[in-house]
């Protein structure tokens, strides 16, 4: 049995999108081949759209996902079309398709339009130099504080899923991998620990926190303390991962 759910203004070309789906494996363009997740780009009639394909859930994760919890490709369209509601950028969601056997969710597959961006956060953190860093990084400041201000708790916020587009000296964020979020009210501790994960050094937390700040009429300290203390415990978990992963496979 297929599910697909295909956004109203995309409709008329259902056909067309249903046939990429039956040719996923062959056709497309990569665009991210993990281990996990696939994610091809394909030629919507001269608009470009992403297909992301989750990996197939073991027996257990495929009936939760047939009758108890949304699926992956399910949640990331409902939450994109969310997003949007609250003008929050993320690439405008298409549709969701959804196989199932009789016991279970099988491919699931989620489906948006393809943004041009500049560069992703990764860049900020990786090169101090980088042209209008201290401008960017206040902006992300701001974006944060709507995604907070609007009850969105992203729990995937690395560096990886914020897409940055600059138009003149202004910088848009757009928001991928969505498929974990929550929507509640987040107090100044929880928004800051929804940072952590962003592997920011001691001056991007300066930068940031005195933004935010600003933004949310709070003392700097405050809100730099919480940043740098959910940031620094988060890195050293990671951290030690490493290193005993590391020392496993040495031995």
């Amino acid at each position: 049995m297929q599910i697909v759910h295909i956004h109203p203004s995309y409709e008329a070309k259902r056909d067309e999108l249903l046939t990429f789906i039956a040719a996923f494996d062959t056709k497309g363009e990569y665009v991210t081949k993990g281990e996990r997740n696939v994610i091809k780009s394909f030629d919507l009639t001269g608009e470009t759209v992403n297909i992301k394909s989750f990996r197939v859930p073991k027996a257990l994760n495929g009936f939760v996902y047939k009758f108890i919890r949304p699926s992956k490709a399910k949640r990331s369209y409902e939450y994109a079309e969310r997003l949007t509601v609250n003008a929050i950028r993320t690439p405008a969601p298409i549709a969701y398709v959804e196989n199932h056997s009789i016991l279970g969710l099988k491919e699931s597959y989620y489906i948006s339009k393809h943004i041009e961006y500049d560069f992703d956060f990764r860049a900020l953190i990786h090169d101090p130099l980088f042209e209008d860093r201290r401008i960017i990084l206040e902006q992300f400041a701001e974006f944060c504080f709507q995604l907070h201000e609007n009850n969105v708790n992203f729990l995937d916020h690395s560096p990886g899923n914020t897409l940055i587009v600059k138009r003149d000296n202004h910088y848009d964020f757009y928001l991928i991998d969505l498929n974990r979020m929550r929507f509640e009210s987040l107090n100044l501790d929880q928004r800051m620990e929804n940072l952590k994960r962003l592997w920011l050094s001691k001056q991007m937390i300066h930068i940031i926190s005195k933004r935010y700040a600003e933004l949310a009429n709070k003392e700097l300290h405050e809100v730099q303390d919480l940043l740098l203390k959910h940031s620094t415990a988060f890195k050293r978990k990671i951290n030690r991962k490493k290193y005993f992963k590391k020392k496993y496979l040495k031995k």
